[in-house]
């Protein structure tokens, strides 16, 4: 699958998202099965505003960002996979494992971001996440969720 093909655009990732500009970081759904992995793409441009100041001779995507694409991605897929939101419930960003940032990303990179699913144990979800340039791995981390049930 190229770049240009897509099964969820900016409009669909909208409507799933809480997100938004500048701090919405997924651009495109690629590929999804419920309950087992999502293919995200995020486009690295020039004028995002983390790049006029990370760094001013030298822009790098900044890895903190790195994984808040990868852990919006894994919210898709969450919010994909059991279909109808459910207003009482929140997820929370609770813990990331085993994180490495292996290249850097620059301006006009493509970051493919790999989301696959690996178990959920009580309210906790845990994924597996690769981000992806150039055929080449990026960034790996496991990211893990929180369900809170918030009006019981």
């Amino acid at each position: 699958m190229n770049s240009d093909e897509y099964i969820f655009n900016i409009k669909d990732i909208l409507n799933i998202l809480p997100h938004r500009y500048p701090f919405l970081l997924i651009d495109r759904i690629l590929d999804f099965k419920a309950f087992q992995y999502l293919k995200a793409l995020k486009n690295c441009t020039v004028n995002e505003p983390f790049f006029q100041g990370h760094f001013i001779k030298e822009p790098v995507f900044p890895g903190v960002l790195m994984i808040e694409a990868m852990s919006q991605a894994a919210a898709v897929l969450i919010f994909k996979s059991i279909g109808k939101l459910n207003i009482n419930q929140l997820y929370y960003f609770v813990g990331i494992e085993n994180t490495r940032f292996k290249k850097i990303v620059v301006p006009g990179d493509q970051i493919f971001i790999e989301v696959i699913y690996l178990k959920s144990k009580k309210n906790f979800i845990k994924f597996k996440i690769f981000a992806i340039v150039n055929k080449k791995n990026v960034c790996k981390s496991t990211i893990i969720f929180y369900k809170k049930n918030i009006f019981n």
